[in-house]
C-alpha cells in the first residue's frame, strides 16, 4: 500500500491507496486529517494501514457514541434478558452519554474509557446525599466496562471500528462494600417470626433453598412435586421499568430442580392448600401461588418491603432480601456441603464462580480441615494448643460480584 502525508492548514492529514474496488475495479482511497503533528498522522496511518490488510478496514465516520450505542440498544433488544437490557440503558444515560457521548465513537480510545471510569469513582454518583460517597462504588464501574466493551465488540463487527479500545481500558479493581450475612440462629429467629405471615412458605423457601427473589415471585404449582419434595423455578417475574413481568432464567442452571426438607414441603403444601380454597371461593384464576386474596400478583418489590418490615420486627440486623441467599449458602458451605452441590442449587452458572464469590468461607473452613486431614494421615490428632502458623485469621472483605440479581433493573440506580 501507497501513503502519503501532508499538512493542510493547521493540522496533518494521511491518505493511502486500498486495493481497487472488487466489483468496479475503481481506484480507493482511505482519508483522514485533523492531527496536531506529522508524527501523530503516520503512527495514525500505520495503524490503519494495518487494519486494511487485515481486512478490517473502517470508513471515516464522525458517529458519536451516543449515536452508537443508541443504535446498538436497538438492535440488542430481544437478544437479552429485559433486566439486562433495562440495565444497559441506564448505564449508558446516566453515565457514559454525559461524559463521552459527544466523543466521535472511532476518536474512543483505551486511555478516554479510563477517564470515565476515573470521573465515576471520584464523582459519579447521580443522586448526591449528605454523608453518602460521591463516587460510585467500583462494582458499578466494573458493570459499566462490561457493558462498554460488550456494545464496542460490535461495533467491530459491524465494522465502525477497526479495534475495540475497551479491552485495553482497566476498570477498576477494588473491593465492594463487605456482604453482611444473617448467622443460623439468626435466619432460625427469622422464620419463627415470620410463622404467621401470609407468605410464611415464601420465607422458608428463601431460608432453606436460596431461591432468588423473582424465582419466589414466580413459583406456581406446577413448579412443585410435593410427593417428591422438590421444586423446579421455570419462570421467574422480574422488575422493568418499575412492571414485574415474566423472564427466563438468569443462567442456563437457573433450569433446576431442588429437594425440599420436610419442614419447608410441608409449608409449601399448607401454603397450596390455602391458595386453592381462596381460588373457589373467589374465582380468580392467577397461576402465581404468592398471590393476594383476589388472585393479584405480588409485586416483587412488595416482597423486599416486607422482608425488611419482618426484619425489623424481629429485631434482627438489616440486610437485603438477596443477602438471605448468601446467608444460606454461607450456612450450607460451612456445614460441610460440597461446593458443586451449592453452586447447582443455587443456580450459578459455574463451580469456579461459586467458590470465588464465597472464597472467604472457604478459607475460614481451611484450617479445621487442615486439621481433620493431619488426624487421618498421622492417627492421632494434633495438640490443640498449638499456635496457627498462620497467626491469626484477618478479616476479609468481598464485593458483591454474585451472578444473581433480584430482578431489579429499571428500578432507579442505586447512584
Amino acid at each position: 500500500m501507497k501513503g502519503n502525508i501532508y499538512r493542510r492548514g493547521e493540522s496533518w492529514t494521511y491518505r493511502f491507496d486500498l486495493d481497487p474496488d472488487p466489483l468496479t475495479g475503481q481506484r480507493r482511497q482511505a482519508t483522514k486529517g485533523g492531527f496536531g503533528t506529522r508524527k501523530e498522522a503516520e503512527s495514525a496511518m500505520r495503524e490503519a494501514m494495518s487494519a486494511a490488510e487485515r481486512g478490517r478496514h473502517t470508513r471515516p465516520s464522525r458517529r458519536t457514541v451516543a449515536d452508537f450505542l443508541d443504535e446498538w440498544l436497538k438492535a440488542l433488544n430481544g437478544r437479552v434478558r429485559p433486566t439486562t437490557w433495562t440495565s444497559y440503558r441506564d448505564y449508558r444515560d446516566a453515565y457514559v452519554n454525559p461524559a463521552i457521548g459527544h466523543t466521535a465513537l472511532q476518536d474512543l480510545s483505551p486511555v478516554r474509557i479510563n477517564l470515565l471510569y476515573t470521573r465515576l469513582l471520584a464523582n459519579g454518583r447521580v443522586r448526591k446525599a449528605a454523608g453518602i460517597p460521591a463516587g460510585l462504588a467500583p462494582k458499578t464501574v466494573r458493570n459499566v466496562h462490561v457493558m462498554l466493551r460488550r456494545a464496542l465488540r460490535d461495533a467491530v463487527k459491524w465494522g465502525y471500528l477497526a479495534r475495540n479500545p475497551a479491552e485495553d481500558a482497566e476498570p477498576p479493581t477494588g473491593h465492594g462494600r463487605k456482604r453482611k450475612v444473617w448467622t443460623t440462629e439468626q435466619l432460625r429467629a427469622f422464620v419463627e417470626h415470620a410463622r404467621g405471615d401470609r407468605f410464611f412458605a415464601l420465607w422458608l423457601l428463601v431460608a432453606t433453598t436460596g431461591l432468588r427473589r423473582g424465582e419466589l415471585a414466580g413459583l406456581r404449582e406446577e413448579d412443585f412435586d410435593l410427593k417428591a419434595a422438590r421444586v423446579s423455578p421455570a419462570v421467574p417475574r422480574v422488575v422493568v421499568d418499575g412492571y414485574a413481568q415474566d423472564s427466563e432464567p438468569k443462567t442456563a442452571r437457573g433450569y433446576r430442580t431442588l429437594a425440599l426438607d420436610p419442614v419447608t414441603a410441608h409449608a409449601v403444601q399448607e401454603h397450596i392448600k390455602r391458595w386453592r380454597a381462596e381460588r373457589r371461593a373467589v374465582g380468580h384464576v392467577s397461576p402465581l401461588l404468592f398471590c393476594w386474596p383476589d388472585g393479584q400478583p405480588v409485586h416483587p418489590q412488595t416482597i423486599t418491603d416486607r422482608f425488611f418490615r419482618l426484619s425489623r420486627d424481629a429485631g434482627l440486623p438489616v440486610i437485603r432480601l438477596h443477602d438471605v441467599r448468601h446467608s444460606y449458602a454461607t450456612a450450607a458451605l460451612k456445614a460441610g456441603v460440597h461446593p458443586k452441590i451449592v453452586s447447582e442449587r443455587l443456580g450459578h452458572a459455574s463451580v469456579a464462580f461459586t467458590l470465588q464469590t464465597y472464597s472467604h468461607v472457604i478459607e475460614g473452613m481451611d484450617e479445621a480441615a487442615a486439621v481433620e486431614i493431619a488426624a487421618h494421615i498421622l492417627g492421632t490428632p494434633p495438640a490443640t494448643d498449638a499456635p496457627s502458623p498462620l497467626g491469626d485469621p484477618a478479616e476479609t472483605s468481598d464485593e458483591d460480584d454474585d451472578d444473581d440479581d433480584d430482578g431489579t433493573s429499571g428500578m432507579p440506580l442505586p447512584a
